[in-house]
């Protein structure tokens, strides 16, 4: 492939609850613009392990309904093994951000994100409040 490229910029998103889902969507697509890759794709990558990436719709209730369902798969305080040697007890953040993922990769055309009409970019806060760094990288023509 000729005119291969790639661009990579680091976000910085400073949670503010313990617990809080924040969607990057804007916040990517401005990435994806300033590579100046117009065919390719984008990993959106978080260099956490209490934060989890998902892809789905940006709506109050679904995020309620989200939160809600992930604290009855992963309670806090449930007798934990990893939080008798992390006085944070944060376990459940371990757990929860296994049930979603770390990465996700969207293909880039015209210069923006493939993404549904309902498909948003969201980061979950399991561990709060941090500075977190989620990698952008755009590799493309």
């Amino acid at each position: 492939m000729h005119g291969v490229k790639t661009y990579s910029e680091t976000l910085v998103l400073n949670t503010r609850s313990r617990v809080e889902l924040n969607d990057l969507s804007d916040r990517v697509e401005k990435v994806v613009a300033a590579s100046g890759v117009r065919n390719g794709v984008v990993n959106v990558f978080s260099m956490h392990t209490t934060l989890g990436l998902y892809l789905n719709e940006n709506e109050s209730n679904l995020k309620r309904d989200v939160l809600e369902f992930l604290e009855r798969l992963a309670p806090e305080a449930r007798g934990y093994h990893h939080d008798t040697i992390d006085p944070t007890a944060n376990t459940f953040s371990h757990l929860r951000s296994i049930l979603l993922s770390p990465v996700i990769t969207l293909p880039v055309e015209n210069g923006k994100t493939v993404r549904g009409t309902w498909q948003s970019i969201i980061a979950a806060e399991f561990d709060g409040p941090r500075t977190r760094k989620i990698l952008v990288q755009v590799l493309g023509e």
